[in-house]
């Protein structure tokens, strides 16, 4: 799907963007109760053109939070990896294989060749297997046996991951963390969401019965209209203030790279979109920045033998960084 025309005015291609995002926002929500902001945070990050971490405990939904996405997008195509230890890079980007009958080996392509693709559990796998997806989140394409594959379309990874469980995992590499646009937890619903969570899979899950709300188009256009958000100078070095916090800092090994920068600016963008607005504000940078910037960071030992968090950092250097007027 091309980009939009330039005949569409502007204003018209935000208001058609807007409405999708209303739409799949809705859609979303009759599955997943309880957790409207994290779903507008998910489908944001799918308008930038990031990708997104989930962390979370067993049973909060976010697999079916990544299912019932896309279903609600018609034409778009949907690839789930369970991650396990033996895992091989071939199973998620593809391998060639010998036909018989032509004698020449023929390119299967793997899961990574989707729209969305959901990783369950990524930190099953070996280090060798999560770093398959490298290269395809970071630069929307594959390399398979020396042939460079482009990954058109849409190209969504959702990630899921337990925080608590030790046992047959491997932590994520920082280059892998980067890659990630955002990192959001759903944590668990309150009792009155959870009951209706109990009353709506009485005879089967709502996933199930899900009917498309949006083509594939209109999500390619949703995407393009987020680009198209207006990003003052000063909000961009608003940005830059705020991520360069993190270099320096006393309790920060590792801090934020310019990937960082880029990613908040368009999730900023895409949740400027969500609320209706054809512009950002610096609040919405600040809303956004802790789930941007703190999975990225590697704390320096002490830090972390003291109880201090990433998230917590993060949103210290919000309080202590001046906002442009």
């Amino acid at each position: 799907m091309n980009a939009p025309t330039h005949d569409i005015l502007p204003d018209r291609l935000m208001s058609r963007a807007h409405e999708t995002a209303t739409r799949l926002e809705q859609a979303v929500r009759t599955v997943v109760r309880g957790q409207d902001h994290v779903i507008r945070r998910v489908l944001a990050c799918m308008a930038s053109g990031g990708h997104m971490l989930l962390e979370d405990y067993p049973g909060t939904g976010k697999t079916t939070m990544a299912k019932a996405i896309a279903k609600a997008v018609s034409g778009a195509v949907f690839k789930r990896v369970q991650f396990t230890p033996d895992l091989l890079p071939s199973d998620i980007l593809g391998i060639s294989v010998l036909d018989p009958r032509t004698h020449e080996f023929r390119f299967h392509p793997g899961p990574v060749f989707a729209d969305i693709l959901l990783a369950d559990e990524i930190n099953r796998a070996s280090p060798r297997t999560q770093s398959a997806l490298l290269e395809a989140m970071g630069e929307r394409q594959a390399t398979i046996e020396g042939t460079r594959h482009e990954l058109e379309g849409l190209f969504f990874v959702i990630a899921t991951q337990n925080p608590v469980e030790f046992r047959g995992t491997y932590p994520l590499p920082e280059a892998q963390m980067d890659r990630f646009a955002m990192q959001c937890a759903l944590g668990y619903v309150s009792a009155d969401d959870e009951a209706a969570i109990l009353a709506d899979q009485v005879e089967r899950h709502p996933v199930d019965v899900m009917e498309p709300v949006a083509s594939r188009e209109e999500v390619m256009d949703l995407m393009a209209a987020t680009r198209a958000v207006r990003f003052s100078d000063e909000l961009r070095h608003y940005v830059v203030s705020l991520v360069s916090a993190t270099r320096g800092h006393r309790d920060i090994q590792l801090p934020a790279s310019p990937r960082a920068s880029l990613a908040l600016m368009k999730a900023a963008q895409a949740l400027s979109l969500f609320e209706g607005r054809d512009y950002v504000l610096p609040e919405t940078i600040q809303e956004v920045a802790v789930d941007v910037i703190a999975h990225r960071l590697v704390l320096e030992p002490e830090a972390r033998y003291s109880g201090t968090s990433a998230r917590s950092i993060v949103a210290g250097l919000i309080e202590r960084t001046p906002v442009p007027v």
